[in-house]
């Protein structure tokens, strides 16, 4: 299937940020689509928004950390839609801080969301695609994976294991997945600055608001990977504001 029109695509972090503008944009170009995020709220809004334009799109609470709710997002496109064709894994969280100020449920919450997340969409989705005989994982790392800054170790650590673990499945996925990973520079949403140190914070945020791309520039790139014919994988994208270096 070549294209995005009618293509079943479940988000995990859909609720605000790049999830959202990921979800306007494919349904905009006629993808039917499964909403994961554990702001149920601000999802069955995003629902109704995509709705009122004439698009197709289910509200599923969704915490990524729990492998049950990962399964029931997968279990729900299926049961709506009939199959799931992309899993977009992009819940994270950016709590960073020095190390010397040792906020370990930090440092847990990021290994939690950023990697067990997408470890659990990657159990849920796995069996599902091998069983249809198609499907494609989309992952959300940083350019954080390629080059690490102070205070962002731990942060840049997921990332890179996301990286990693995603180019372990390419290898593993065989001629009929696919597996992509979208790697963001500074973007201008509401996950930049929350949580962490507050200095570390209000100096992302003062970054964010100078340089920042608008989170559909990252929705672009991943309709980009959907888009292409079955037998083409596009396996990496870094986009990055032109100002940062």
């Amino acid at each position: 299937m070549t294209g995005v029109s009618g293509k079943v695509v479940a988000i995990a972090g859909a609720s605000s940020g790049i999830g959202e503008a990921t979800a306007v944009h494919l349904a905009e170009r006629g993808a039917r689509l499964v909403l994961g995020a554990r702001r149920v709220e601000r999802l069955e809004t995003l629902v109704e928004r995509i709705r009122e334009t004439g698009g197709e799109a289910v509200a599923v609470r969704t915490d990524v950390r729990e492998r049950g709710d990962m399964e029931r997002l997968v279990t729900t496109a299926r049961e709506r839609f009939g199959r799931l064709d992309v899993l977009f894994s992009n819940a994270g969280s950016m709590a960073v801080s020095p190390l010397d100020d040792l906020r370990v449920d930090d440092w847990d919450l990021m290994v939690d969301v950023n990697l067990k997340g997408v470890l659990n969409g990657i159990a849920a989705a796995l069996p599902v695609f091998r069983a249809q005989g198609s499907g494609h994982f989309v992952h959300t790392a940083s350019t954080a994976a390629y080059r690490v800054v102070p205070e962002q170790a731990v942060y840049a650590a997921t990332k890179t294991a996301v990286k990693v673990l995603t180019e372990g499945l390419r290898q593993e996925a065989g001629p009929k997945l696919r597996v992509t990973l979208v790697s963001p520079g500074f973007t201008n949403t509401e996950g930049v600055g929350k949580g962490g140190s507050p200095e570390t914070a209000a100096a992302l945020i003062a970054r964010r608001d100078e340089i920042a791309m608008p989170p559909d520039a990252i929705a672009r790139a991943v309709a980009f990977a959907i888009e292409q014919p079955d037998t083409v994988d596009v396996g990496e994208i870094v986009v990055r504001p032109t100002a940062q270096g």
